[in-house]
């Protein structure tokens, strides 16, 4: 398998333009359009008005489809893409921050059906109004983009993740709902994770395999098998939403018995240790801890989040041992999350998410 070793170097440099495949953002949305009828929403980050976000709502903006009030969108200076689908005069090489408003699509190239190409005719032509330079970057922190921020119901796009703390700070703050693209390790971030917790962010339905394929400037190190002519592969790539999708309601099916012996207790937190989610013990209901990839089946109906055992997005007060140096040469590593005692040595795990079943009559998860 791929590393995500062009991914960390991007995030260090802050360069992140990863540019989201209109096949994937079809795959996801199809299980939301019930929300976005008569809504206003905001594509924000990703120089979304030459991306497939705006393929996608341009193609589906009317009645028969989404039946959407209005399509707001902007981009960043400097955006590598900028012009390559819509035709923008620049006044020089530099490419300056737009916007673009659009409340009506029609059929305007006589082409059978409504897309960019309509919006680009109709531009064009005089139609409607073209895209407008913003006075600054098109950073979504600036006023002017929170200002069209707060028009908006619904905010779908992929922001950058080396910003992705700040982004989702944003939308909590205004108050938005949203549909927008991450890396799984998000979910332990210490900004992130309690607001799964409070139930104010989970999981939409994802990429096949967590693995996203995107169009980007940044060079492959994928596997022949694997690579994309043009496009970069990143693992543990999700969809973020707060938009209460028949997903999340959905009852994990548990089977497995519980013992003892296959289902160890941690050395450092009064749990069990689940090492796949489809393990979890269906005659168990006590605190166990499983992987972080169980937030793509958490069902808040089934199971309570108690915290995270891991260092800096964990709760210290779940800890029931604190390891020193004096008795543990390793005692920074093994306090860094849960640890098993195998045979008398102590092995720390990967981080863990800690739960418990929230009725014991939940019969096996059916």
């Amino acid at each position: 398998m791929a590393k995500n070793q062009n991914l960390n170097q991007a995030l260090k440099a802050k360069q992140d333009e990863f540019y989201t495949q209109l096949t994937d953002i079809e795959h996801e949305l199809k299980h939301y359009k019930e929300f976005f009828r008569g809504k206003t929403v905001f594509c924000n980050c990703d120089d979304p008005y030459e991306s497939s976000f705006l393929q996608y709502f341009l193609m589906n903006f009317n009645e028969k489809a989404l039946g959407l009030k209005k399509l707001i969108t902007t981009s960043y200076n400097g955006s590598p893409i900028m012009g390559t689908q819509l035709t923008i005069p620049f006044e020089n090489e530099f490419k300056p921050a737009y916007k673009a408003v659009i409340t009506e699509l029609k059929d305007w190239n006589g082409d059978g059906k409504t897309g960019i190409l309509d919006y680009k005719y109709a531009v064009e032509n005089g139609i409607i109004p073209p895209p407008e330079i913003l006075e600054g970057s098109g950073d979504f922190r600036s006023d002017e983009c929170k200002k069209l921020l707060k028009e908006a119901d619904i905010v779908v796009t992929n922001p950058p993740f080396s910003l992705f703390r700040e982004y989702v700070a944003q939308l909590i703050e205004y108050d938005k709902k949203f549909l927008i693209i991450g890396n799984q390790n998000a979910i332990t971030y210490k900004e992130i994770f309690p607001l799964f917790m409070q139930n104010k962010i989970w999981l939409g339905y994802g990429f096949r395999g967590n693995v996203g394929f995107f169009k980007s400037q940044y060079q492959d190190i994928a596997k022949s098998s694997q690579h994309r002519e043009g496009m970069i592969r990143i693992s543990g790539i999700m969809w973020f939403t707060n938009l209460d999708v028949k997903k999340r309601h959905e009852n994990i099916f548990l089977y497995r018995n519980y013992t003892s012996e296959e289902f160890p207790k941690y050395d450092n937190y009064d749990a069990i240790e689940i090492s796949k989610t489809s393990e979890i013990p269906c005659d168990y209901f006590g605190v166990m801890g499983v992987p972080i990839t169980f937030m793509d089946k958490y069902n808040p109906e089934q199971f309570e989040i108690i915290g995270m055992a891991k260092r800096g997005a964990g709760d210290p007060a779940l800890r029931t041992k604190v390891y020193t140096k004096e008795e543990y040469p390793n005692y920074s590593d093994l306090n860094a999350g849960p640890v098993l005692n195998i045979n008398g040595v102590l092995k720390n795990t990967y981080p863990r998410i800690l739960i418990k079943r929230k009725e014991e009559n939940s019969n096996n998860g059916v």
